[in-house]
């Protein structure tokens, strides 16, 4: 990958296309999950603008996927931004920073995806606590199930979530 990366410096369109081919459908897959799926191909081609402009700065000593990735990153953090410009959409957080707001999507997606394997989906629950931020008795009401019920299975939902992410760190 290091040797496409450097025909890409040089100009090689082959170089650029075996790239895109390499690495788009996993780009695409993270992208997808911190913005909407219309967005992602403008996200891509800019990526890989970036790319074809920025090959000869890179420096083998890390993964060229990981290089790209971090491009992506700032071209997610890019449009987001720019969404936010345009649009009556409220601007992310004051010190965060776009790129790390679509890596945390990321990250909280495959967590998320990690509270199905205790054989129990919790997902629903965690949606409705964590993410809408609904109180007990309400997210009681809508499941059918007691509050205490709640309390309990959001202890151990919190455990999960936990245990997921400190995984996706090592």
């Amino acid at each position: 990958m290091d040797d496409l990366l450097a025909r890409v410096a040089v100009g090689d369109h082959a170089a650029l296309r075996g790239l895109f081919d390499l690495h788009s459908p996993w780009l695409a897959a993270r992208l997808r999950r911190a913005l909407p799926a219309w967005a992602v191909e403008d996200v891509l081609q800019e990526t890989f603008l970036a790319v074809w402009r920025g090959a000869g700065r890179y420096r083998p000593d890390g993964r060229p996927g990981a290089w790209i990735w971090g491009i992506a990153r700032r071209q997610a953090a890019m449009w987001m931004r720019a969404q936010a410009r345009s649009s009556s959409a409220p601007p992310p957080p004051p010190g965060r920073d776009p790129g790390d707001v679509v890596a945390e999507a990321d990250d909280l997606k495959r967590a998320f995806a990690a509270l199905t394997t205790t054989g129990v989906d919790h997902r629903e629950l965690a949606k409705l606590l964590f993410v809408e931020d609904r109180p007990v008795a309400e997210v009681a009401a809508r499941l059918g199930i007691p509050e205490g019920t709640v309390r309990s299975r959001a202890h151990r939902v919190r455990r999960l979530l936990r245990a997921a992410l400190r995984q996706e760190e090592a």
